[in-house]
């Protein structure tokens, strides 16, 4: 009997990282693979990105909407509400075996949360990570409580998992995604960017992908703009802005975005989403990516890339030395911008090395997803240290 599996993708983001495993279960004639679409997917100032899932091959399920148009707090509960209603009934339905997540959106959460009354087993990829600024540290760790498999990036976040009371018999140090991602992908060089993306590369270029701070009131606006005050006196450079997710207060940031490259046409340019192999192309031909986006630090330090890393949503990560972290003040921002560029930092970023690179991340997810026992009760003991 085929293992039926299903799979949940809210965001361009947690797609394009689980392609690769998506690609292994679809091909296996013994698993029986269930891809819902929800989230930023479903919204077309995000891009409509469920469109590159189908794009890719993939037959989605179903399409789950949840999100409106408002990015309020009141809003996004709603949201979650909405998609543990509407993720209920299509388990109810479905009846997978096992439950496949990643990461740590609220539309993930309201899955997990309908799985588990479903008594449906979840296996969890990217559990243990820290992320002090925003609001996904509590959904993430949540997550984790809530299910029976763990896939982790680190050897830290193995320890926090465990620490969270999980068997260590079912957490497994399998490396990151996105890194696994980028030793696969077929790459763009330059001048295929260039054509696709419809822009062109400057003397110098700069890829700026800042999200809100959910675990900080109002400081949006105010963290980009401070952003926007320092790159707007660079010259020769190209600035590349990618939209923020549908985070709190998102939409401030893409109006922002809009009104800065609207000013600045010769010199920026802006996506609502790029599409994974698109993004990798960009990082890899860029001086550095700038704001507080996981990539910076996670994929870019395997291309010897520097991050500026801007403000507390990211911190906790494991950071390599290609990482440079600045407060959101326009004088601090310009100097690590100018510090990227000095000999000895340009010359110590060959030595530069990932904490989260490991080897066939998601063959490794693959085959203990194929082969493990799925529990028929979901009795867990808490896992005393």
């Amino acid at each position: 009997m085929k293992r039926k599996i299903c799979i949940i993708t809210g965001s361009r983001a947690d797609y394009g990282l689980m392609q690769i495993l998506i690609n292994k279960f679809y091909k296996d004639r013994d698993i029986e693979l269930k891809i819902f679409a929800t989230g930023m997917h479903l919204l077309s100032e995000f891009g409509n990105t469920y469109k590159e899932i189908i794009k890719d091959g993939f037959r989605i399920e179903k399409k789950v909407k949840i999100l409106s148009s408002s990015d309020t707090p009141t809003a996004i509960s709603k949201s979650t509400g909405l998609g543990i209603m509407r993720f209920a009934s299509l388990f109810d339905s479905v009846k997978p075996d096992l439950l496949v997540v990643f990461g740590d959106r609220y539309e993930i959460m309201s899955a997990v949360i309908a799985a588990n009354f479903h008594q449906i087993p979840v296996a969890h990829i990217g559990g243990g990570d820290t992320t002090l600024g925003a609001v996904d540290e509590c959904i993430r760790h949540s997550i984790t409580k809530m299910s029976w498999l763990h896939f982790v990036s680190n050897l830290s976040s193995k320890k926090r998992v465990i620490q969270l009371g999980e068997n260590p018999k079912r957490v497994f140090v399998t490396g990151s995604l996105g890194v696994d991602r980028l030793r696969n992908a077929k790459l763009l060089n330059k001048k295929l960017v260039e054509k696709k993306m419809k822009f062109k590369f400057n003397k110098k270029n700069i890829l700026i992908t800042y999200h809100p701070v959910t675990l900080e009131k109002n400081t949006s606006a105010y963290q980009f703009k401070e952003i926007l005050s320092a790159v707007s006196e660079l010259k020769d450079t190209k600035l590349i802005f990618t939209y923020p997710n549908s985070d709190t207060f998102g939409r401030i940031v893409i109006t922002m975005i809009e009104k800065f490259v609207s000013s600045k046409k010769c010199d920026s340019v802006k996506f609502s989403s790029m599409g994974h192999i698109n993004y990798l192309s960009v990082l890899k031909n860029v001086d550095c990516i700038l704001g507080n986006s996981s990539s910076g630090l996670i994929e870019a330090p395997s291309f010897k890339i520097p991050t500026i890393n801007i403000g507390d949503r990211q911190k906790g990560r494991l950071k390599a030395s290609s990482v440079i972290d600045s407060a959101p003040k326009k004088n601090l921002i310009l100097k690590s911008i100018y510090k990227i560029y000095t000999k000895k930092f340009m010359k110590n970023l060959k030595y530069t090395c990932n904490a989260y690179e490991y080897k066939d991340s998601s063959n490794k997810i693959y085959k203990i997803i194929k082969d493990v026992t799925i529990p028929s009760e979901l009795k867990k003991f808490f896992y005393n240290i």
